[in-house]
């Protein structure tokens, strides 16, 4: 797994984003209308995330798997060694995701792009 995504919850994404981009500077990569918004923080992106995107009620980060790694077996792998889960594996508009909650209580997202079909 690896991460280059932290998860940044808002109320509002158009009251949320001047701060970042005239405040912070970062450049929007990436936005799904008033739930997902990509910016560009080098070597990590930061995604504010409001309505039925925000899935953490604090600041996250979002692990993604590797093409053809299992989900199911990663969360349970973690789930192992101490974490819990907060929401359960479900599809999201994107992709497969489940909120885990750390050891310590901390949101921890695990994310994968869904299965192709056959054919």
């Amino acid at each position: 797994m690896q991460s280059n995504l932290l998860l940044y919850p808002v109320d509002d994404i158009d009251a949320a984003l001047p701060f970042f981009e005239q405040g912070l500077g970062l450049a929007v990569k990436f936005r799904d209308g008033g739930r997902y918004c990509a910016l560009d923080a080098g070597p990590i992106t930061i995604a504010l995330v409001a309505g039925e995107e925000r899935l953490v009620s604090q600041p996250a980060l979002a692990f993604r798997l590797e093409a053809g790694e299992d989900i199911a077996a990663a969360i349970a792998h973690l789930l192992a060694r101490g974490a819990r889960i907060a929401q359960p594996l479900a599809s999201g508009p994107h992709e497969l995701r489940a909120v885990l909650a750390t050891p310590q209580g901390f949101p921890l997202v695990v994310s994968a792009k869904p299965a192709r079909p056959a054919g």
